[in-house]
């Protein structure tokens, strides 16, 4: 793709996926699923796929049925797990295009049943266990009986898992707990010959911070991309962040004192002020909020006046040779400065996942080897 035809895009570079999905599998010597939920968390999923299996992913994780859908028809040929809710509509298709659901409710796996004896077939299931979560799950005491009833059935369990609260916090012990009410189950599973042959908990501070939680495979997400999974759980320099966020000046005009910029006249130039646009809004996914910074020239500069919908202004004073088509740095690095998806996050009171979910499919997406 030609960068300059575009007036903002994402640049993503696939090598950095590949890299630090590469790092994981040696770091646990256990299978990676790459969880690429929420299109790729932002980035894309099908080349978010892709790039993973082509690092050493052998399974992909998404959290509804017609992300995995998709991705079979873009050509994703690894094993696919939903890791939420499957509409029991939609089980002749996860049958047909060997995509695993998960199991944690009874009577949603009857209608699974129901709908697995129509179509023929195995549908290949894991089953998710609540151990503190607090959202959805089986309780422990469920999981044996519930495993023995399948026996039989058009339904194979492969696989059992949980998913943990706080593994982000590696100084509390409530992962610990969780992990040990995991494990007392998986023991008496072991024990009635019920347990199903792939064990997985760890996302991706898990992977960091308890490798007692590694077991057959681990499901990280967004420290595939390259974004730390907490203040608290940061990644080393050996894992690259994949994504950048980019836009040109489209307009540099100099106003003179007691100018209102942009709605409602919130910011009024003090004196004569050097004014640029770029056509970047909250219609992107940039927030409405007030004291954010870009970067122009090597340098941050602030924007200025009211976010709108699809423009914002930046006070271009520091950078005297700013020019209409010059290249304005949201997220990424311009020169020797960088502003981190970290910031980004900081600045909205929120955390990296959230801001990388929320950029706008109208975002061309270019992609980088």
């Amino acid at each position: 793709m030609d960068i300059n035809s575009y007036s903002t895009w994402l640049e993503i570079d696939l090598n950095a996926i590949r890299n630090n999905v590469a790092r994981i599998k040696d770091l646990t010597g256990v299978e990676v699923m790459a969880v690429i939920k929420a299109n790729g968390y932002g980035h894309g999923a099908r080349p978010a796929a892709q790039a993973a299996v082509q690092g050493g992913a052998t399974w992909c994780g998404v959290a509804r049925i017609e992300e995995a859908l998709a991705l079979r028809r873009a050509g994703i040929s690894c094993k696919l797990l939903v890791l939420g809710y499957t509409p029991p509509s939609k089980i002749p298709e996860a049958i047909d295009q060997q995509i695993v659901v998960s199991l944690f409710d009874p009577d949603l796996a009857q209608s699974y049943l129901d709908f697995a004896r129509i179509n023929g077939g195995i549908l290949k299931a894991h089953v998710k266990v609540e151990t503190g979560m607090g959202r959805l799950g089986m309780l422990p005491k469920d999981v044996a009986p519930f495993l023995k009833s399948l026996r039989g059935s058009p339904i194979s369990v492969e696989g059992i898992f949980t998913h943990f609260a706080q593994a982000d916090e590696p100084q509390s012990d409530y992962t610990h707990k969780q992990i040990k009410r995991f494990n007392q189950l998986l023991a008496q599973l072991e024990s009635a010959d019920l347990k199903p042959q792939i064990v997985h908990a760890a996302n991706s501070a898990a992977v960091f911070n308890f490798p007692e939680a590694w077991y057959d495979l681990v499901r990280p997400g967004d420290a595939i991309f390259g974004m730390a999974p907490s203040t608290q759980t940061l990644l080393g320099p050996d894992y690259l962040p994949a994504l950048s966020w980019k836009a040109r000046l489209i307009s540099v005009r100099t106003y003179p004192a007691g100018s209102g910029i942009s709605y409602g006249s919130k910011y009024v130039t003090s004196a004569s002020e050097r004014i640029g646009v770029m056509p970047i809004g909250y219609g992107d996914g940039f927030r409405r909020i007030d004291n954010q910074e870009v970067l122009v020239g090597g340098k941050r500069v602030r924007v200025v006046g009211r976010v709108c919908m699809d423009q914002c202004m930046l006070q271009l004073d520091a950078v005297p040779e700013a020019k209409v088509g010059d290249e304005v740095v949201l997220i990424g690095t311009q020169d020797s400065e960088t502003i981190s998806v970290d910031e980004v996050a900081a600045r909205w009171s929120t955390i990296n996942y959230e801001v990388v979910c929320g950029l706008a499919d109208r975002l061309p997406r270019i992609y980088l080897e």
